[in-house]
């Protein structure tokens, strides 16, 4: 098996412009490159706050984002979604 062989596609939902993303990585990419990635990719900004952000995988927020997402149990087409931290006002 090569290294190619070991990236997967994986779906992540930024809910700041209801945008999913998918993205192609490998089990040692950690949640915190993730986040980085998809915000890059869905807000279409370099300069994002990854901070201002939370990640959720099955439902939970990932406190640990330097957790790998083969530590988390992720597979192909495993959905994650980022949120901001804050809640939002709404009027």
């Amino acid at each position: 098996m090569t290294a190619v062989d070991q990236r997967f596609a994986v779906r992540v939902m930024v809910t700041d412009v209801w945008d999913q993303v998918y993205l192609a990585v490998e089990p040692t990419t950690t949640v915190a490159q993730l986040k980085s990635q998809a915000l890059t990719q869905a807000l279409k900004r370099t300069q994002v706050r990854p901070e201002d952000y939370v990640v959720k995988f099955r439902g939970a927020e990932v406190s640990d984002e330097s957790t790998t997402l083969a530590a988390l149990g992720a597979v192909a087409n495993s959905a994650f979604i980022v949120l901001p931290a804050r809640r939002q006002v709404v009027r």
